[in-house]
């Protein structure tokens, strides 16, 4: 009975231990602990600087909390596309400075990534003159600080622009205006039934994605080209104006007039915007170019040479064949580029375009004293741009990525 019991217990300890071994030596359980105690010490360190900070301020007697987002804000702000008054509140000043900082870093971002990929094309062009013209565009811009781009900008060219009454009229169109005060162009006025140009507008876009899309999959298919281009204008810019133009044309133009010493109605865009629009596109379109280069030369040389061995005209071959392989290579660097942009557009500072950083991070923080809560806000505010832009061009990027089966 003793040796019974004796193999009972040694049949039964290997068996009680081998859940906590499988616990302490399995790769996945040790995997999920390790994490889950990361995460642990995280969260507690995030609390623990929270309650450091809040216990500070207090000892120090100094304001803390949102509370201050209701209050008025009490200065006035140079320009907004927003009805914006000195007596609104802080959380709209937030939102004035959200807005002008994403106006400035979209176009930015649109207009530098079209002027890379020209760039980029030209670097690679067989003319010697163009391929040098886009070499010294790419090493001048890319080895020179983009602070120093934008006071140049702003003090070389457009703060040396005429007054007023000497204005100069682009394209000697008496409507656009440019002067030092900044650039001014008529401002459109919506009326009642306006709203259905916009659906058929997107109607038209939603209809020409499809179109270009069956095209897409049928030359995949069967070969055969399918022009897009007409059908595509029909129905982005053919649609919206037939609507427009059969609703009675309801949109109204108000035009900037001189009067006195400056021009009244119609928009305007400063020239510190102007300006740090200009810096943020020549900057970044020099690393855009050298990405799309990158990404051409990538492709292999056979593809050319197939493509043009089977009767494709030359820019065929680059639109159909080269970019489509190259932007695999392209776009992952071309994340981080869009990001700095936006980034970088705080830069505006140094010559007072009124965004985020400026009206809120500066002016409402040397007001209202909560630092911490303003400097959070404008942080998360970053952030989030950064990994929306992130996550929809990862998404992009996976798309045309190739397939492994």
């Amino acid at each position: 009975s003793v040796g019974r019991k004796a193999f009972t217990m040694s049949e039964r300890s290997p068996q009680s231990a081998k859940g906590f071994d499988a616990f302490i030596n399995d790769e996945r359980y040790r995997s999920v602990f390790y994490q889950i105690l990361v995460f642990g010490l995280f969260i507690w360190a995030v609390f623990s600087l929270i309650d450091n900070t809040q216990t500070n301020m207090a000892s120090r007697k100094m304001a803390s909390g949102f509370d201050f987002l209701k209050n008025t804000a009490g200065f006035a702000i140079a320009w907004t596309p927003l009805d914006y008054k000195p007596q609104d509140s802080y959380l709209f000043v937030y939102w004035v400075g959200v807005v002008n900082t994403l106006l400035l870093a979209g176009i930015s971002i649109v207009l530098a990534t079209v002027v890379g990929f020209i760039v980029g094309v030209m670097r690679l062009a067989q003319n010697w003159l163009v391929a040098q013209i886009a070499a010294w565009y790419v090493e001048v811009l890319r080895n020179t600080p983009l602070l120093l781009q934008i006071i140049f900008w702003y003090l070389g060219a457009f703060a040396n622009l005429p007054r007023p009454k000497q204005s100069l009229e682009l394209f000697g169109i008496d409507w656009l205006i440019l002067n030092n005060r900044g650039l001014y162009v008529p401002k459109p006025e919506m009326l009642e039934l306006f709203w259905m140009t916009g659906v058929a507008l997107v109607v038209g876009i939603i209809l020409a994605l499809w179109l270009n899309r069956r095209a897409t999959k049928k030359q995949q298919e069967t070969g055969e080209y399918v022009k897009t281009l007409l059908p595509t204008l029909l129905a982005v810019f053919g649609l919206p104006t037939i609507t427009f133009f059969m609703t009675g044309m309801p949109l109204d133009w108000d035009l900037p007039t001189l009067k006195g010493f400056n021009y009244r109605g119609g928009g305007s865009i400063l020239p510190a915007m102007l300006a740090v629009m200009v810096a943020l596109v020549v900057y970044h379109s020099a690393y855009a170019a050298e990405m799309v280069r990158a990404g051409i030369m990538s492709v292999n040389k056979g593809q050319t040479e197939a493509a043009a061995s089977l009767g494709l005209k030359q820019s065929f071959v680059m639109r159909l064949v080269i970019i489509p392989q190259a932007m695999r290579a392209i776009v992952p660097p071309m994340i981080s580029l869009w990001m700095n942009v936006v980034k970088n557009s705080s830069l505006a500072i140094a010559i007072g375009f009124p965004d985020l950083v400026s009206v809120f991070m500066q002016t409402s923080l040397n007001q209202s004293g909560h630092a911490v809560e303003i400097v959070a806000m404008v942080m998360a505010f970053y952030m989030t741009v950064s990994l929306t832009i992130s996550a929809c061009l990862n998404v992009y990027n996976n798309k045309i990525q190739i397939q492994e089966r």
